[in-house]
């Protein structure tokens, strides 16, 4: 029985949301003085995607974004919130916009090169991510003089100190499950570099990895390598690394230009 009632209201909520509404908010933290990378580059796919389906949103930066979000794997981040929905990260609003709204890069795939891109997006946000994370809480350098001030500067003395070790706690538990707490820098950067050396490979001299329109791949990779690219640390291993690869360098001047110009906001 229970199940008959939650079926009628999905299928009742997804009938009552077949046109996109005007007051769709993406919420985030503050760009300029608190977001950390991983949070950036996960943000940045989300909003990009959006730009790439023409979905308008308003984006609200909110100092508390994390604590807004429903959950997740990673970030926890970006939030958004369709009238009485709320979903956060990557994954889940792909999912949510394509069940609710029949919205998707992806519709004029193959059924094989739809599983190679879902393969391709798990495979790039798990790895840029952890060294995203990896970079901003485990270097000290970074750790210390940018992402402990960033995370930390929204927050009264001595909350400020209680967050850092809440976010480093919480990162520190992902990297360790994810078997990448102990490893050196070089060897979480020999994956960074073999995973940029597929994506070159498979971007080619096309726009887009897939031809000539963007699918969801396009927008997370953006996410994550224009990130890295535009985030000054003090230890810019990661930026060094994709930086070789000079058609993923072209490929996010492409999307840069296209979806963020003045022409294209």
């Amino acid at each position: 029985m229970a199940s008959t009632i939650d079926n009628f209201y999905q299928k009742t909520a997804t009938a009552a949301m077949k046109d996109w509404p005007r007051d769709a908010v993406l919420y985030q933290p503050y760009e300029e003085e608190q977001i950390l990378l991983a949070e950036n580059a996960s943000c940045l796919a989300v909003r990009t995607y959006l730009k790439m389906l023409n979905l308008p949103v308003a984006l609200e930066q909110r100092a508390n974004a994390e604590f807004m979000s429903p959950g997740g794997k990673r970030t926890k981040l970006p939030v958004l919130r369709v009238e009485n929905f709320i979903y956060a990260e990557f994954d889940h609003i792909v999912t949510f916009l394509e069940k609710n709204f029949n919205k998707s890069l992806s519709a004029p795939l193959t059924p094989e090169e739809k599983d190679q891109m879902r393969s391709t997006n798990c495979l790039v946000e798990h790895l840029f991510t952890t060294a995203e994370q990896y970079v901003s809480w485990i270097d000290p350098e970074v750790r210390n003089t940018v992402t402990k001030k960033r995370n930390g500067c929204v927050f009264p003395f001595p909350l400020n100190h209680v967050q850092n070790w809440r976010k480093e706690s919480a990162v520190r538990r992902q990297l360790r499950m994810a078997d990448y707490l102990h490893e050196g820098i070089d060897t979480i950067m020999g994956e960074v570099d073999h995973l940029c050396q597929d994506l070159s490979s498979r971007l080619g001299d096309k726009r887009y990895f897939f031809g000539d329109s963007p699918t969801e791949l396009d927008a997370l990779v953006f996410g994550h390598l224009y990130s890295i690219f535009t985030m000054k640390l003090p230890n810019n291993v990661l930026a060094l690394t994709i930086h070789k690869y000079s058609n993923l360098n072209q490929f996010c001047k492409n999307i840069d230009e296209t979806y963020f110009s003045v022409k294209g906001k």
